[in-house]
């Protein structure tokens, strides 16, 4: 979901996705790829590829179908822009998000910065910028600009790190960021130097994991509008096998049926949402060449994913109850809380990564922790999803400002889905104990108080001021525009409307943790309740 689409495209494309669920047993769903689609015109070469792996294989995670759309070296939506000459981001693409509408907004991002840095005591090295899923380097490019107006934060900064894995995005950060300087190979990826500063290095990196974790760094990370376009699995609660029904206790095992000395409680189990193709008969062209279908049984996933937090748990006895759980989103979250506060303390002894009932799966072998001996640093996620509650049926195609089918040819559709900010705060809080949340708000609420009028008032003004001086060239028309450009941005930012921007998208927190006492009161950060310290 982007900028430009309304709460009342969020609700179609929740019925888009809940209609292309086809409720079959998928287990022996197989069709000839020599049958009646020999003819069919595919709209991508994604899409026949997908097809014929998927008919061999069988039906797959809405998480792999996702990777492979947007991701896939065979012509994933951002990984293949700079061969198709495609535009993702802005009029003439398939959204717009909120650094293209107002420069105001990474600003205040780039001041929110500068507040933590501050409230952090001014460390005077080792600063470190990261962004996850920079765009077009837009947010980027006004952040650093802002904080250039600092220049004891300027002077500490030793890196920005761009985790980025499509080349023509990386290619327009590059130019955006450095210019006309040199884009050179190293190890962790590819580094320049910023047009802001002849002594700050921009480096790139196709995942956070190359970026270096080091404990006397202080990174300030930014991830806006990125965990909407990472991978879901999507579960949905059934009700009892058969095995589980007999009033008399029996149960079916390998060896033959036992009979128990009381009646077995039923439980329902959680089944998953896998993508197929359509059948042969029913593909027509311009329509979505694949279904979601819900597996006969558990899968590897739903045995394990929706028992790792009692929030999940809690839905599994209601019958049809649909969650949607973002792994690789969790481990996101907990790369930022180590990164800040440093791991958890090692445990003497093995124990599972799960509590599962029943069952013991033990945990793999863990990094190397990060001992940080004084937590440092800030995350800023800001992204679209409910504040409070399981995102369920947010599955979403994105094409032209417009939803469509996330099943409509797949590498130049855009694949999103809502954001559980919960699940990022437990993630984070559960990894580090140097970390704690605030938030999720609305980015209404956020802006607000972070002066987002104030600012566009006083970007007005030196408008305004430069026309009269004479400075600018402009005629009076072209004035008026500008202003116009300036107060309808920022307001449409903070619209709390029900399709506004300011209530759809959220802003959560992640900074240091800092005990309680009568001398230190709990800190709030700017923007969640709490004042610039100085």
């Amino acid at each position: 979901m982007r900028s430009s689409l309304s709460r009342a495209t969020r609700k179609l494309s929740h019925n888009v996705a809940r209609a292309n669920v086809t409720r079959c047993r998928v287990s022996g769903a197989r069709w000839s790829s020599t049958t009646a689609d020999e003819g069919h015109k595919w709209s991508t070469p994604l899409a026949k590829t997908l097809t014929e792996a998927i008919r061999t294989t069988g039906p797959i995670p809405v998480a792999a179908f996702m990777r492979q759309c947007l991701t896939s070296d065979l012509g994933g939506y951002y990984t293949s822009a700079a061969t198709s000459g495609r535009e993702q981001i802005g009029a003439k693409g398939d959204f717009v998000t909120s650094p293209e509408i107002s420069q105001i907004f990474g600003e205040l991002v780039g001041i929110w910065i500068v507040a933590e840095w501050i409230a952090q005591g001014r460390k005077g090295h080792g600063v470190q910028i990261m962004e996850v899923g920079p765009g077009r380097g837009t947010l980027m490019d006004d952040l650093l600009r802002t904080i250039r107006n600092f220049p004891p934060l300027a002077k500490a900064i030793e890196a920005v790190y761009m985790v980025e894995a499509s080349e023509s995005l990386r290619q327009a950060q590059h130019k955006l960021l450095c210019g006309e300087n040199e884009l050179k190979a190293t190890e962790l990826g590819f580094e320049s130097i910023s047009r802001h500063s002849k002594d700050l290095k921009i480096v790139w990196c196709e995942d956070i994991r190359f970026v270096p974790r080091e404990a006397d760094k202080t990174p300030f990370i930014v991830a806006h509008e990125f965990f909407d376009a990472l991978p879901i699995h999507i579960f949905q609660s059934a009700a009892p096998p058969p095995q589980q029904e007999n009033a008399d206790g029996t149960i079916n095992t390998p060896t033959g049926p036992i009979k128990t000395e009381k009646q077995l409680p039923k439980e329902n189990v959680w089944k998953e949402m896998l993508v197929s193709p359509t059948p042969p008969h029913r593909l027509k062209e311009g329509e979505p060449e694949f279904d979601l279908t819900l597996s006969s049984g558990p899968t590897p996933h739903s045995m394990y994913l929706p028992e790792i937090s009692p929030r999940y748990r809690a839905l599994k006895s209601t019958n049809d109850a649909t969650i949607e759980i973002s792994p690789e989103s969790q481990a996101y979250a907990r790369d930022f809380a180590v990164r800040l506060g440093g791991s958890n303390p090692p445990s003497p002894s093995t124990k599972p990564a799960y509590n599962i009932p029943g069952r013991k799966v033990q945990a793999s072998k863990e990094e190397e922790p990060l001992i940080k001996p004084e937590p440092s640093g800030a995350a800023l996620i800001i992204d679209y999803g409910p504040a409070s509650t399981i995102p369920t049926n947010s599955l979403r195609g994105i094409k032209a400002h417009k939803i469509v089918s996330p099943f409509l040819s797949p590498g130049t559709t855009d694949v999103s889905a809502d954001v559980d900010f919960i699940a990022l705060a437990e993630s984070a809080i559960n990894s580090s104990p140097g970390v704690e949340v605030h938030g999720p708000v609305d980015q209404g609420r956020f802006l607000t108080a972070m002066g987002i009028e104030e600012r566009a008032a006083q970007l007005v003004k030196q408008a305004v001021d430069k026309e009269r001086g004479g400075s600018t060239g402009q005629d009076k028309s072209e004035l008026t525009e500008m202003v116009k450009r300036i107060e309808s941005g920022w307001k449409r930012l903070v619209d709390q409307s029900p399709q506004g921007m300011g209530r759809l998208y959220q802003v959560m927190a992640i900074v240091p943790y800092k005990p309680v006492t009568a001398e230190q009161p709990r800190r709030r950060p700017v923007g969640f309740g709490g004042d610039v310290s100085m």
